[in-house]
């Protein structure tokens, strides 16, 4: 058993721990049944639900929703146009948001689907400095698509390595000689 102040109080039978929890004006909480012996503790079980909800609400707060875009294409969409899409989205993953790229058929498009296959192969190529695929090329009825998420590291910029100070001391006194 566990006291009121933090303490370990030690293997106390059942009525005993109780009243030393009716006596603080607490409750007693049984802590981790599944030990040998469970181990129960003497504290405010009122307070203690309202800390975890505080708890679970400011973790709720931190967490990110990833949102999902999509840009939906036909196969004869034009190159002119494609370009303004593949734009858009490539705005979409450097802020860090998935895409959905759909290629949707209509009529006898479907007899054709490597046509399809083809502009999400560039698209993804297009965009491979910005989202790595997450989910391949499939069929969903009569549409094709693949979804894009951003790289982990995020776009990466190179940048040009500069000298430690050893090292360029060094440099320098080779240049001098």
């Amino acid at each position: 058993m566990i006291g009121a102040d933090g303490e370990n109080v030690g293997l106390v039978p059942i009525k005993e721990a109780l009243e030393i929890a009716s006596k603080a004006e607490l409750d007693l909480v049984e802590v981790s049944p599944n030990a040998k012996p469970p181990v129960c503790r003497v504290m405010d079980f009122g307070k203690f639900l309202y800390e975890r909800a505080k708890k679970d609400r400011e973790a709720k707060k931190a967490q990110t929703k990833v949102e999902m875009k999509e840009i939906r294409l036909r196969p004869k969409t034009n190159e002119h146009h494609r370009s303004f899409k593949v734009r858009d989205a490539r705005r979409w993953l450097e802020s860090g948001m998935k895409v959905k790229v759909t290629i949707r058929f209509r009529g006898r498009e479907m007899d054709y689907p490597e046509i399809a296959l083809e502009d999400l192969k560039e698209i993804v190529l297009e965009l491979s400095d910005v989202g790595d695929i997450e989910q391949g090329p499939q069929m969903d009825g009569r549409t094709m698509l693949v979804v894009l998420g951003p790289t982990k590291g995020g776009p990466v910029k190179k940048k040009e390595k500069q000298p430690e100070s050893g090292e360029k001391a060094e440099a320098v006194s080779e240049t001098k000689k």
